[in-house]
């Protein structure tokens, strides 16, 4: 589930740059959302998953969903209108850093081993090699690359906040990311209308090629259906698995997933040093992923 949460999530940022093509940013993020949020509540009824009933459930969800659905999902899609998608891959590697800090604040018992120190540690030198950044003549534009990293800081916020707020909360299954997609759902139409009344253009409008429209919305629905709402169980499925300081390292295979599409579909060059690093963050999940050998006592 960790490797095939990477390809897809890893692919999102392909499809991000396909759909803005013909469409605005604040576009493919709300219909992200929103159609993440139709295909959650669609598996969600057919499985007869019970939604939360009481308002503070629904409330403590719309604070996670701010930071794991409305703010990451527009900072990376408007972080590609200045940037690379292979660029705003490496953005989201942060997360597990942000993951981590905010684990260590707002989680009392989650404890920093030295396991997971040097598989973060050795994940971020492995990004390092793949962004080479001592061999950039220009590097990513700041302002777009900061927005990434933002988004990417803030799955490591959600997933926190996540944990200690929904704690003694039961929230069965689907239910939970289908709840998130329907409280993000509002603030991307906020953040949507607000945009468009601010820059004088309407919501529906198309922006930028035409001809380009049919393969961008297909892209946004592909991102919306895949990309959101199965990875979003995916993730829940990891997280309850190894806890969110461990899954939050699937960012670590991010880039290499944005960065080898963005060789074969956008004709992006792979070098050696993005080969080295590529295979140092796939060690690094490697190892975050194994569990600690217990010692067998013979009996007496």
């Amino acid at each position: 589930m960790w490797i095939a949460l990477a390809i897809i999530w890893g692919s999102s940022f392909l499809l991000m740059k396909l759909g803005l093509e013909s469409l605005h940013p604040m576009q493919i993020a709300t219909l992200r959302i929103g159609i993440a949020a139709i295909t959650l509540a669609l598996l969600a009824a057919a499985t007869r998953t019970r939604m939360p009933k009481d308002g503070r459930t629904w409330g403590l969800l719309a604070i996670c969903s701010f930071f794991l659905t409305a703010l990451p999902f527009t900072a990376f899609v408007v972080a590609e209108t200045r940037i690379s998608s292979a660029a705003a891959g490496l953005g989201s590697a942060i997360t597990p850093v942000a993951t981590v800090l905010f684990a260590l604040l707002l989680l009392p018992s989650d404890r920093l081993t030295p396991r997971k120190l040097a598989a973060v540690l050795l994940g971020l030198l492995g990004v390092v090699l793949i962004a080479q950044p001592w061999s950039s003549v220009a590097g990513p534009d700041l302002l777009g690359f900061g927005i990434a990293v933002l988004g990417g800081a803030s799955y490591g916020v959600g997933w926190t906040l996540n944990r200690r707020l929904l704690a003694h909360t039961e929230v069965p299954g689907i239910a939970h990311p289908t709840a998130l997609m329907i409280t993000g759902l509002p603030m991307a139409l906020v953040a949507l209308v607000t945009w468009s009344l601010l820059e004088g253009w309407s919501p529906v409008a198309v922006h930028g090629d035409l001809a380009s429209l049919p393969l961008a919305l297909l892209a946004v629905i592909a991102l919306g259906a895949i990309g959101t709402g199965v990875a979003y169980i995916l993730q829940f499925e990891v997280v309850r698995a190894v806890g969110p300081t461990v899954s939050a390292t699937v960012t670590y295979l991010i880039p290499v997933v944005a960065v080898t599409l963005g060789v074969l579909v956008l004709g992006e060059q792979l070098g050696l040093w993005q080969l080295l690093g590529a295979a140092i963050v796939i060690g690094a999940g490697i190892l975050v992923g194994q569990r600690p050998k217990t010692k067998v006592v013979a009996p007496a």
